[in-house]
């Protein structure tokens, strides 16, 4: 059989040739196996060819492939930094030794052959050798393409950490100029204050100047007026209705002339009484309240209510609008006791006298008014005011009202003499809040240049400024007893300060719905904020939890505590007051 007869001299010679190996032996051992009618299969170990030759094409890159048995990390970024420094290395190839390749064609002749001869297992064998060469050798690629991806990384992190350090010395730089430039913008704050009182106590010596030349001009027309010629014809000629009536006029004009130039400035109070809250708050040791439900809705106004305020001593409540009407509400039915017209504009807030039979308000008309209680009319109007008015607040004298507007200013007006006392320049954008510190000469304003300013009202003079919020302040109060400041702003940030150091004490932020306004209940230790969102926020000044009030359908502009804590009364853009017990 052909089977038997071993393998062909020839072919072992093609083998023989082919693999540069001495297969002549081994053919003729094969041959005298075969003549006796065994196989065998001899192992031939095939040694692969070295890697010497093959050549490595670098990547176009600025780095260099790092060598094996050097993968380290310190080491890599030395051999990056020498690298970086000579330019004609970066532009170099490195070139390796070149693999000798095993031809295709030999490969598929010797799987032929195995095929031809069965030998199966040693062709498994062969070509899972070839597959795992082909398998190293991408390996390889891809490792050398990392360590340039890896080399890449490390030089870009250097240049990064090297202009870090660069940025941070050019801003230690600018610190100095910095320094130097805030040093130069308060001196110059300084000089601009000073600059507006000398300005204030121009103006006010040429007022002076012109009441004075005005009541001589009055005194001589006067003196003048009761000279008479004696006409006897004048005298006796019968007198029209006519001139009855501008006869009447003259002497009313006269009379209310002499009136006001009777009227005497008032004097501020140097012996101020202590404040009574200081003894209120200390009997008021029972527990704050947190847990308000609503109660009661009362449809007072057509248009938002702008604010809600309770009388000094009584019951009552009086509530402002935008539909220019005030109202005094009874309480706790809710039933409307008096309606104030006069304003020909939105009123903004109101103000009790410390007596209560008095009241303030301030409207978008750029006036103030001051209200008689128990008649029910205006008795005072204040003009002055170049923009719309904000707030209004009483001096606890009785004899002194203060008033914010958008035209930055604000003015302090004498009640008896009728004329303003004082304006006071210093905010750079609409004053938005105003009120007197209790039971003394101090005032407080909110501005919506984001700062906070304390006025002493006997000279006009800011006395001190509070920066700290990041938007334009709504509104600012004291607390009863007044040791402490609370503020709120447009975008919900509410900060209380302490009154006796200047400083900050705590910042809350509540938004980012707007905070109206804040007001502290009578112990001073809840304060409450209105939200544009409709929720009144209670914040408990001990613990530093926020409790939330939901009841409003819209936003809640106003919010009030009763003076025993038992309610709480807040006012909304729906025109509703809401009362929460």
């Amino acid at each position: 059989m052909a089977a038997k007869q071993g393998i062909p001299s020839s072919a072992l010679r093609v083998l023989e040739e082919a693999l540069g190996m001495d297969l002549t032996a081994a053919g003729d051992t094969a041959e005298s196996v075969a003549a006796e009618g065994a196989y065998y299969l001899e192992q031939v170990t095939i040694t692969e060819a070295s890697e010497d030759d093959y050549e490595y094409e670098e990547i176009p890159d600025d780095n260099f492939s790092i060598p094996e048995g050097e993968e380290d990390l310190a080491k890599a970024i030395q051999m990056v930094q020498e690298q970086a420094t000579d330019t004609q290395i970066l532009e170099q190839k490195t070139v390796l030794p070149s693999k000798q390749l095993i031809p295709e064609v030999i490969e598929d002749f010797l799987c032929n052959f195995l095929i031809k001869m069965g030998m199966t297992r040693t062709l498994d064998c062969f070509q899972s050798e070839c597959k795992a060469r082909e398998d190293l050798l991408k390996t390889q690629k891809e490792r050398d393409f990392h360590r340039m991806h890896h080399k890449r990384i490390v030089q870009e992190k250097n240049k990064l950490i090297n202009d870090l350090k660069g940025l941070k010395l050019h801003y230690a730089s600018y610190e100095p100029a910095l320094r130097v430039l805030h040093e130069k913008h308060h001196t110059l704050l300084k000089q601009k204050m000073l600059t507006s009182l000398e300005r204030d106590r121009a103006v006010g010596q040429i007022s002076g100047l012109q009441a004075t030349l005005k009541h001589m001009e009055i005194g001589h027309n006067y003196h003048a007026s009761e000279i008479r010629v004696p006409n006897s014809e004048k005298e006796n000629a019968p007198e029209g209705p006519t001139q009855k009536g501008l006869r009447e006029a003259r002497e009313k004009t006269k009379c209310k002339t002499r009136i006001k130039d009777n009227k005497k400035d008032s004097e501020f109070p140097t012996d101020m009484q202590q404040n009574p809250n200081l003894y209120l708050c200390k009997e008021n040791i029972g527990p704050a309240k947190f847990d308000y439900k609503l109660n009661n809705i009362f449809r007072l106004h057509e248009l938002p209510v702008s604010c809600i305020i309770m009388h000094p001593r009584k019951d009552i409540l009086v509530t402002c609008g935008e539909d220019r009407l005030w109202k005094l509400v009874g309480l706790p039915k809710g039933n409307v006791l008096l309606t104030g017209f006069g304003h020909t504009d939105w009123l903004s807030n109101c103000c009790f006298h410390p007596s209560g039979n008095k009241l303030a308000t301030s409207s978008g008309d750029t006036t103030v008014k001051l209200w008689d209680l128990s008649k029910g009319n205006c008795i005072l109007t204040f003009e002055g005011h170049s923009h719309a008015v904000w707030s209004c607040t009483w001096h606890s004298c009785g004899d002194f009202v203060a008033s914010s507007s958008l035209d930055t200013t604000s003015k302090i007006w004498d009640v008896n003499s009728e004329r303003c006392r004082y304006t006071l320049y210093g905010h750079t954008d609409s004053v938005n809040s105003i009120e007197f510190f209790p039971c003394s000469n101090t005032l407080l304003t909110g501005s919506a240049d984001k700062s906070l300013s304390v006025w002493d009202a006997r000279t006009g003079n800011c006395e001190q400024s509070l920066y700290g919020h990041m938007h334009s302040i709504n509104d600012a109060t004291f607390t009863p007893r007044g040791h402490m400041i609370a503020s709120c702003d447009a975008c919900g940030v509410t900060k209380l300060w302490d009154f006796r150091k200047l400083l900050p004490i705590v910042s809350i932020d509540i938004g980012p719905s707007p905070g109206n306004e804040v007001n502290f209940d009578s112990s001073g230790r809840v304060l409450a904020q209105a939200s544009g969102s409709g929720v009144i926020h209670l914040l408990d000044l001990k613990s530093g939890q926020i409790h939330k009030l939901m009841g409003h359908e819209s936003e809640a502009h106003t919010v009030v505590f009763s003076h025993d804590g038992e309610y709480l009364f807040s006012g909304g853009s729906d025109g509703t007051v809401r009362t929460w017990s």
